[in-house]
C-alpha cells in the first residue's frame, strides 16, 4: 500500500470524494450521501449502529497502516479513526453499515488467526502484511463485483482513510501544499519530483 480526522476541512469535500473514486478506479460507497453530510432517509435507523472507544482505537491503527507517519503526520494524527466512525454512522445505509461493522471484527480476528494478537496488538510488518492480503482480497473481489451488489469491506475502509485524511486539516496543509483561496493566479508553476500536491479551501 502506498502511503499517502476530522480537523477543519480546508478542501471542498466533494471534490475528495471525486478523488478518492479516482485514486481507487470506482465509485465510493455512499459517496452522495459522504458529500451531503447523511445518508438518504436520515441520520437515524431502526437499530442505530454505534463505535465503542476501542473500535475507534482499531479503526485508527488500520488508518495508520494504510497512510503511516512519515515526513508528514499520519492517519492516525489526523483522527481518522473517528472520521470512519462518524461517515460510517451518518451517511452509510443499513447494508454497508453492517457490511463495515462486520469487516471490522472479521479483520482483527483474521489478525489474531495469523498472529496470535488482535490487530492493536499486531507489529507494523504483521499490519502490513495482513493489509496488503485484504487489499488484494478486495480488489479481485470489486473485480467481480456486478452492478448492485456490496463493497467489499475493507475497499470501504481505504476509501474513508483516504477521504478523512485528504479533507482533515493536517491532510489538507500538511500533506499537501495549501494555498488560500481568492489568491493570485499563477499560469504555470514549476514542478519538481517529489513535490506534494495543491490543496485549497472550500
Amino acid at each position: 500500500m502506498t502511503p499517502l480526522g476530522t480537523g477543519p476541512r480546508p478542501i471542498d469535500r466533494r471534490e475528495a470524494v471525486q478523488l478518492v473514486a479516482a485514486m481507487l478506479g470506482g465509485v465510493l460507497v455512499g459517496g452522495s450521501a459522504l458529500v451531503a453530510g447523511c445518508r438518504p432517509g436520515g441520520p437515524t435507523t431502526k437499530h442505530p449502529l454505534s463505535f465503542t472507544e476501542a473500535d475507534i482505537a482499531l479503526l485508527d491503527e488500520i488508518a495508520e497502516t494504510i497512510l503511516p507517519a512519515t515526513r508528514t503526520p499520519g492517519a492516525k494524527a489526523a483522527k481518522v479513526g473517528e472520521f470512519m466512525g462518524l461517515m460510517v454512522t451518518d451517511c452509510y445505509d443499513e447494508r454497508d453499515q453492517a457490511i463495515f461493522s462486520d469487516g471490522l471484527r472479521r479483520l482483527d480476528d483474521a489478525c489474531r488467526r495469523a498472529h496470535s494478537v488482535g490487530f492493536t496488538k499486531a507489529t507494523p510488518a504483521q499490519r502490513t502484511a495482513l493489509l496488503t492480503t485484504l487489499d488484494q482480497e478486495q480488489k479481485d473481489f470489486m473485480d467481480r463485483k456486478k452492478e448492485g451488489d456490496a463493497s467489499h469491506y475493507f475497499r470501504m475502509m481505504k476509501e474513508l482513510t483516504l477521504l478523512g485524511y485528504l479533507t482533515s486539516e493536517i491532510g489538507s496543509t500538511q500533506a499537501q501544499r495549501f494555498a488560500p483561496v481568492p489568491g493570485r493566479y499563477d499560469p504555470c508553476v514549476d514542478y519538481h519530483p517529489g513535490d506534494r500536491a495543491w490543496a485549497s479551501p472550500a
